[in-house]
């Protein structure tokens, strides 16, 4: 009997499933969306989890019903999930008191930046496995800032987890945590099997620490791992799918995205020589080691949280193609353009990509169009190399142009904007040892052919895309495929059911020189900004005091 796996992928604003045949070959995709919270003054974005298992329900019946097979021969499945927390079981929502079903605060979320500030300066030794320097958008921040900022829901949450792993528990029953969310986001030490006591006595949750952190995790096991009793009868009514079948235990989404594709047949097929570059709402870089690499400002080194027994450094930007939609808003051609674009069936990024090259003879050439405007597009601060979340954006070489040719060429500098800030980190990573050969770019805002030829050129580094057009789907199915015995290992399935398509080579002469000429005024606007933050910080604060 024929048999097939499905992978889950809850990304910001939407639940994915894709039923995989066990080669690889995706045979049907749903999506459903999700609704998402903001208030932008207190820097806050909010979800909810019954809202997301019950876009993650249709969209798996949809898939099914897509690919035309018999439900019963699903052998298994695989989740992965941003790195937002769910606060299961509490007494209130995680914000608004009018809402308590939002218990889930999104990875993006910047509330506890304080938080983070007073764990950063403590120091303590576990931080050196998250680049030095601990990010409000990590979950320890966050629980320390629901323990001070709203203690009711604190302490009477049943459960603390990271989405994925609330997705498996829905599925389950299971409490079993993976180690790729706790060790990359809750300071879990997977190289020693532990949680550390007294980090979180230090920071002010020691509470966790006397209680056997049985809230966070007690049981952590390797992605990949069958989790306890299977698919439950409850979950299989509301997937329809057969009761028993292999769980997985899952993975943050961009690291499924990195299994996915950094194995790939016809690659280098040779993990540590890979980059995984996941371009989605947010970026993430993912460097695999045989070795730990200590990089400052960029997260890990975390062991097995991806390739199987390796060391993973993780870096990116907090915003990526958030940082683009949020650039095209500010022009005033914008309405328009994407008017446009709805009238062709196209998003607004692709449909000014295909305008892009439409005037250039080869993708490459599409530089040319950014003319003098450069972009530092740390809307949301810059996540790595410099760990820095109060960083912001920066524009240069605006004119009074307001036609959609100046929109594109917004465009195209903001998309070469993200290729610098990902070049800075392979360069950062660089000093510290870990060199790459090439990239492999999966997530939506990646699959246009003017975003990869960009990345390569801005970069220098050959970019490979995997014939799967859905390589962080296909990541979540690979865990089903060890869950349900079709392979050994995660090693196994990782180079049997990828594959790559096409590769884009960094362009030389003039497009590279133009490219180092504007990397360097990347980093000098970078600079600038901070400098700029800086120097007024202590005046607005003084003036914000006398309002108050």
């Amino acid at each position: 009997m024929e048999t097939y796996l499905i992978g889950i992928d809850v990304g910001t604003g939407s639940a994915r499933a894709g039923v995989f045949q066990p080669d690889g070959r995706l045979l049907a995709s749903a999506r459903h969306d999700i609704a998402l919270f903001r208030d932008e003054r207190r820097a806050r974005v909010e979800q909810s989890s019954i809202q997301i298992w019950e876009a993650v329900c249709q969209a798996v019946r949809a898939a099914v019903a897509r690919a035309d097979i018999d439900p019963a021969a699903v052998s298994g499945i695989g989740f992965d999930a941003t790195c937002s927390l769910v606060a299961q079981g509490a007494r209130g929502g995680v914000g608004d008191p009018d809402h308590p079903e939002r218990d889930v605060i999104v990875w993006m979320d910047h509330r506890a930046l304080e938080q983070a500030q007073r764990i950063n300066a403590g120091g303590h030794a576990v931080l050196s496995y998250v680049g030095g320097v601990i990010s409000p958008e990590m979950e320890t921040p966050k629980l320390l800032w629901l323990k001070e900022q709203l203690p009711e829901v604190y302490h009477s949450a049943a459960q603390f987890f990271d989405l994925t792993d609330f997705l498996t528990w829905k599925a389950t029953g299971s409490l079993q945590r993976s180690s790729c969310t706790v060790t990359c986001k809750w300071t879990y030490l997977a190289h020693e099997g532990r949680w550390d006591a007294d980090y979180f006595r230090s920071i002010g949750l020691g509470d966790l620490a006397d209680d056997g952190f049985v809230r966070i995790g007690q049981e952590v096991v390797w992605p990949g791992t069958a989790l306890r009793g299977g698919l439950s009868v409850q979950a299989a009514q509301a997937l329809q799918l057969r009761p028993g079948i292999a769980v997985a235990a899952g993975l943050i989404d961009a690291h499924a995205g990195g299994i996915g594709t950094v194995a790939a047949r016809g690659g280098a097929e040779d993990t540590a020589a890979c980059m995984a570059y996941v371009f989605g709402t947010s970026s993430c870089t993912m460097t695999s080691h045989a070795e730990p690499v200590f990089v400052p400002g960029v997260w890990g080194p975390y062991y097995n949280a991806m390739a199987p027994g390796m060391w993973l450094n993780e870096g990116g930007q907090s915003a990526a193609g958030a940082a683009i939609d949020h650039l095209l808003r500010l022009h005033p051609a914008e309405p328009q353009a994407r008017q446009q674009a709805a009238a062709e069936q196209m998003e607004l990024p692709q449909w000014l990509a295909q305008r892009a090259l439409q005037v250039v003879a080869h993708p490459s050439q599409a530089a040319w169009l950014a003319g003098q405007i450069n972009v530092v597009p740390e809307f949301l601060g810059n996540r790595s190399p410099l760990a820095d979340p109060q960083a912001r954006a920066l524009l240069l070489g605006l004119g009074m142009e307001q036609d959609i040719d100046s929109l594109v060429a917004l465009y195209v500098a903001g998309l070469c904007s993200l290729g610098y800030g990902l070049r800075q980190i392979i360069e950062a990573q660089a000093a510290c040892g870990l060199r790459i050969a090439s990239i492999s770019v999966s997530g939506g805002a990646g699959t246009h052919a003017l975003t990869r030829q960009l990345l390569a050129d801005t970069t220098g580094l050959p970019v490979e895309i995997t014939a799967c057009p859905e390589p962080v789907l296909l990541g979540s199915a690979m865990l089903a495929a060890v869950a349900a015995g079709t392979y050994a290992d995660l090693r196994c399935a990782m180079s049997a059911m990828s594959s790559v398509a096409g590769r884009e080579q960094a362009a030389g002469g003039d497009i590279a020189r133009l490219h180092a000429a504007r990397y360097q005024i990347f980093l000098n606007s970078q600079q600038l900004a901070r400098a700029s933050r800086d120097s007024l910080a202590p005046l607005l604060a003084a003036q914000a005091g006398q309002r108050h």
